[in-house]
């Protein structure tokens, strides 16, 4: 495996052009990646809804869930399985492991979900199978609000819908607060009873009506067309020229007897944002998609489209995930600068401009070859890889001093840039090798951590190994090449020389500096090893003590000032959706008054 360092020392060309495209495919690499909060974790659930309205829930979980349950427990890799049966529906909750083939897993639900459908009451609807991702969570809400008439606001939130499901990244949006709408039919029974026509009779003339006819097509020998039966009620005009009643005399329809009117059905939930009522626009990402660029195409269609709106609709963001992803990111972004800024001013220090710069070169290099592998293989760039990466900025420079320290001493020693450089790859090559394989040995157990911490956590060893492995491929490769280019002989330096001096000769303690200290202090503490030990389990106890007396507690997340807040209101008695609108409406009155009195009080201060 060494003579890979003989290949590289004598291809200088190939090698710097290999550095060069790992860089550039690495920034572009950076660039384009998915970027996303938290990691996206596969959680082994399925759901099985079962829609039967009006049914109660003792009777759901007798003819729904029970019959469900049945055929679903024999699907293999299932983990667990939770039934729930409420007023009108049913749900069927089932759990596999992290590791299950998700494909399989649904194509087999469904197969046992349509057996079952045999088992079920015939009222009830289809049911739906749906996987648990919280990648297919809204990335966005956009919050349509202000004093205009619900139609206008409905019309402007549908149209943004098509607009925004135009983006390709776009998988869906779904409008909440969104009513749909009906043909109310207003009927006069002093008519009714004039004419005498019943209920019944007006009934049986419009859902006969309201039918798809299928006609099929003519054939003349000549030609063919379509044969169209219009029986679909389209507009009110239609619905006011139902026929109810025909006789030789006269016919009589629908708005001879009732009035039409377009409306909406009842509100069952009302929503209002800063105490005016709202549409929401909740856009989902496609998996995979960059969440940022989504959220900002976004931004900017509806940016656009707001030029054509009444003055009296406004638009307000809501649950903006990139905005989070951008702080965070940004966050550990800063972090990992700052940390090779002081990485590199420690290596400057220690070995020099030229060498200091040649190992800080490697920081960045294996930085962006690690940004390639990971967008190769299909990860996202979440904040445990970038806690991963801020980890492994102080580690990933060990091989790199390693190799430049010894070039530097054969430099010092009389030998040219490139023999020293390509001897001192040679000759440190296993010690680079293993010391890397020891530091990802230590993080690879975390690989099998099982069920969903496993997986979440599975993020950071597996960005500590192909960053710490792209170090040891910089130190052995790169290092090498550059430093045979632009090595130099460094001054001399009597201390480095005594150094090498000492080395030759064995004895430390005749280096100056630190280095020869250190000596001294080895030499002494060596010489009573007994009391060393005995004080350093005299350290451990009284650490172990401290902690004991002053410890705080162990908490799982450390504690944070809270963002939002949300209130809770109960009141007794079954109240309509209008009561309660009314007295959450009551409760954010006195909340706007709090927040009126604080930023009162905050302004006089």
């Amino acid at each position: 495996m060494i003579r890979i360092v003989d290949w590289a020392v004598n291809n200088t060309r190939v090698v710097v052009a290999m550095l060069a495209v790992a860089i550039i495919a690495g920034l572009i690499s950076f660039v384009v990646i998915p970027k996303e909060a938290q990691p996206d974790i596969p959680f082994g659930v399925i759901v099985v809804t079962i829609p039967y309205p009006g049914i109660s829930p003792e009777d759901s979980e007798r003819l729904l869930v029970k019959p469900m349950e049945t055929y679903l427990r024999s699907i293999e890799g299932l983990k667990d399985v939770t039934a729930r049966a409420y007023q009108g529906f049913a749900v069927v909750i089932l759990e596999f492991d992290v590791n299950f083939n998700k494909e399989k897993a649904l194509e087999d639900v469904r197969a046992q979900v349509e057996t079952a459908r045999a088992e079920l009451p015939t009222d009830a609807k289809q049911p739906t199978v749906q996987e648990f991702n919280t990648s297919l969570f809204p990335v966005i809400t956009a919050s349509l609000y202000g004093d205009v008439p619900e139609r206008t606001m409905l019309k402007i939130a549908r149209d943004l819908k098509d607009q925004i499901k135009q983006i390709p990244s776009v998988l869906d949006v779904n409008i909440g607060g969104e009513r749909q709408e009906m043909l109310e039919i207003v009927i006069d029974p002093s008519k009714l009873e004039s004419y005498g026509i019943t209920q019944q009779e007006m009934f049986g003339a419009i859902s006969n009506n309201n039918r798809l006819i299928a006609a099929g097509s003519i054939d003349t020998g000549h030609g063919s067309f379509e044969v169209k039966v219009p029986a679909v009620i389209d507009s009110p005009q239609d619905v006011l020229e139902l026929p109810i009643r025909s006789s030789g005399a006269a016919t009589v329809t629908l708005g001879d007897v009732a009035q039409v009117h377009r409306t909406f059905y009842d509100a069952t939930s009302f929503a209002r944002l800063n105490g005016q009522p709202t549409i929401a626009l909740e856009v989902t990402k496609r998996i995979g998609a960059n969440i940022i660029d989504n959220n900002l195409k976004v931004r900017q269609l509806i940016s656009a489209a707001q030029q054509s709106w009444p003055s009296g609709v406004h638009v307000k963001y809501l649950s903006d995930r990139s905005t989070d992803i951008h702080d965070t990111l940004g966050s550990l972004s800063d972090s990992i600068i700052l940390a090779i800024i002081l990485v590199m001013i420690i290596i400057v220090a220690a070995l020099g401009l030229r060498s200091g710069l040649l190992v800080g070169a490697a920081i960045p290099t294996s930085f962006l070859i690690s940004f390639l592998v990971l967008n190769a293989t299909g990860m996202t760039l979440n904040f445990m890889i970038m806690f991963a990466m801020l980890l492994a900025v102080g580690i990933l420079v060990d091989g790199p001093i390693i190799v430049v320290e010894y070039a530097d001493r054969k430099m010092t020693e009389g030998t040219p840039p490139r023999p020293a450089f390509a001897e001192a790859a040679r000759r440190m090559f296993w010690p680079v090798v293993s010391a890397t394989a020891t530091m990802i040995a230590a993080f690879f157990p975390m690989l099998f951590w099982p069920d969903v911490t496993g997986k979440f956590m599975s993020y950071f060893p597996i960005t500590l190994i192909i960053v710490l492995s792209a170090s040891m491929f910089v130190a052995l490769i790169f290092v090498p090449v550059l430093g045979g280019m632009l090595g130099k002989k460094p001054p001399p330096d009597p201390e480095h020389e005594a150094a090498i001096e000492a080395s030759e000769t064995g004895d430390w303690r005749d280096i100056p500096g630190i280095t020869g200290w250190y000596a001294h202090l080895s030499e002494r503490i060596t010489q009573h090893p007994g009391r060393v030990i005995l004080g350093a389990l005299a350290v451990v106890v009284v650490i172990i003590g401290l902690f004991a007396v002053f410890n705080h507690g162990v908490e799982f997340f450390v504690d944070t000032d809270p963002e939002m807040a949300n209130i809770l209101v109960s009141a007794r008695g079954n109240l309509s959706a209008q009561e309660k609108r009314d007295v959450v409406m009551s409760v954010e009155r006195i909340v706007e008054s709090v927040e009126t009195l604080t930023m009162a009080k905050e302004k006089k201060l």
